[in-house]
């Protein structure tokens, strides 16, 4: 049977860097929502014109849109043994819509990794990234700060913060994101494979024990 992972975690908690390391490890493709919707409007398919007709509106894409197109991705030869889900689902809604869509193919959602941590964490993490205008490398006035202040190592450019990095905007996003997944959560767990990780370790732990729990 394939094996279907989907990946939770608030903002600034690493949870790219470790969908990366897990896809590799698990031998998983790694589908991200916005990857998708990207895409297929790059290519101008028409699941790609017609999410691009809501987006132009200010306008959630409709969920049947965007299970269409991970329905279309996880039918390709690569998908076979299965994938890992970034960003899909987000609420209890699109959970239901992703099972019914698995049994399609055989399978259902296995394993739920929760990559977490507090929101002084995540805020002290977001809010501490600077962004080069170049090239958009990234660096953190804590963990990765640049040789000289406000300029990029790798070119010379200048280092920016970007809207989403701000306080403001940070604290709203998280608080968002905890209102919005907390159904979710409660939902992965009546369904017996979610599974919290520490995201405020390092990103070596988090990977070892997101690990762990995968060969469990």
């Amino acid at each position: 049977m394939p094996v279907y992972i989907v990946l939770l975690g608030p903002p600034g908690v690493g949870k790219g860097t470790q969908a990366k390391i897990l896809a590799e490890t698990a031998g998983l493709p790694h589908i991200s929502s916005g990857d998708l919707f990207r895409e297929n409007i790059k290519n101008g398919t028409e699941l790609g014109k017609l999410a691009q007709t809501f987006i132009n509106k200010g306008e959630l894409v409709p969920d049947d849109v965007t299970i269409a197109m991970i329905r279309d991705r996880i039918s390709r030869p690569d998908c076979s043994k299965g994938v890992l889900l970034d960003g899909f689902p987000r609420t209890t809604v699109q959970a239901e819509s992703l099972e019914k869509l698995l049994s399609e193919f055989g399978g259902k959602v296995n394993f739920v990794p929760y990559i977490t941590a507090s929101e002084t964490v995540l805020t002290e993490r977001l809010c501490g990234r600077w962004t080069c205008r170049a090239q958009g490398h990234v660096f953190h006035e804590k963990h990765n700060p640049p040789m000289k202040a406000g300029v990029c190592d790798i070119d010379g450019s200048e280092l920016y913060q970007r809207d989403d990095d701000r306080s403001e905007t940070v604290s709203r996003r998280i608080q968002v994101y905890f209102a919005q997944t907390a159904p979710l959560i409660d939902y992965y767990q009546k369904h017996r494979c979610l599974s919290e990780i520490n995201g405020a370790q390092s990103i070596e732990k988090v990977t070892a024990d997101l690990l762990a729990v995968l060969k469990k």
